[in-house]
């Protein structure tokens, strides 16, 4: 990884406690992984012991999963959110069922997410969440955008990363749209001129792979989203 590629560190990273009994995957995977993103981790295996955490310095988000040993996770989220209205809470846990996921968020929590899931995923939804909690932080921060020799992408908070000549194609034209749906159609021609060769299946794998690097690299996600039946859209 070059020096343009460090990812990028907020000034005041999100706290974040971890509650998750499974040590492999609290220790091994999502620690690190988090940590790598920028978040402050606070990592423990019981319910019991979140009052200390929150004691010594009250979290920004709450990471939870449902089979607790010493208690149930649904009753942890409904009580975080009486006690810390402005929290963000994200139950991440292996039962997937639409009952669960309903009171999940019912009982109070912003997202909820059934394992095992992508990690881009996971740092999308927590980043989704921290945008409610720090709306004044997201209004001061600038916009995505390209470097003058355009080989750099630029992220708000002053981070980049350096494009390939393809992403870089990609990135200029959806820059001189931005914030409106451009065609599939549209946007294969700004990567070739020999369209009906260009296999549409391309373009796709192009941008899921851009905003994987994106991600990876700068610890926050690319606004570059499909819409369904009409193309892709940046959000600047």
């Amino acid at each position: 990884m070059t020096l343009s590629q460090e990812p990028a560190r907020p000034a005041s990273p999100l706290r974040l406690v971890l509650l998750e009994d499974d040590d492999l995957l609290r220790d091994r995977v999502l620690v690190p992984k988090l940590s790598q993103y920028g978040f402050d981790v606070v990592a423990i295996a019981r319910a019991a012991e979140l009052g200390e955490v929150i004691k010594s310095s009250a979290p920004d988000i709450f990471m939870l999963d449902i089979g607790l040993p010493d208690s149930d996770g649904f009753q942890v989220a409904r009580s975080l959110r009486a006690e810390l209205p402005d929290a963000g809470i994200v139950i991440l846990t292996g039962r997937a069922d639409n009952v669960d996921r309903v009171r999940g968020l019912f009982e109070g929590a912003d997202a909820y997410l059934a394992k095992p899931v992508e990690i881009d995923v996971l740092v999308a939804t927590l980043y989704s969440v921290a945008r409610r909690l720090r709306p004044t932080q997201a209004v001061s921060r600038g916009k995505w955008s390209l470097s003058p020799d355009e080989w750099f992408l630029l992220s708000p908070s002053g981070a980049r990363v350096m494009l390939s000549k393809t992403e870089r194609r990609l990135l200029e034209a959806m820059m001189q749209h931005a914030n409106e749906v451009m065609s599939r159609e549209a946007l294969i021609g700004a990567l070739t001129e020999d369209v009906l060769a260009f296999d549409p299946h391309r373009l796709d794998s192009l941008i899921h792979r851009l905003r994987r690097k994106v991600l990876s690299t700068l610890g926050e996600p690319l606004p570059l989203n499909a819409v369904h039946g009409a193309g892709y859209v940046l959000e600047v």
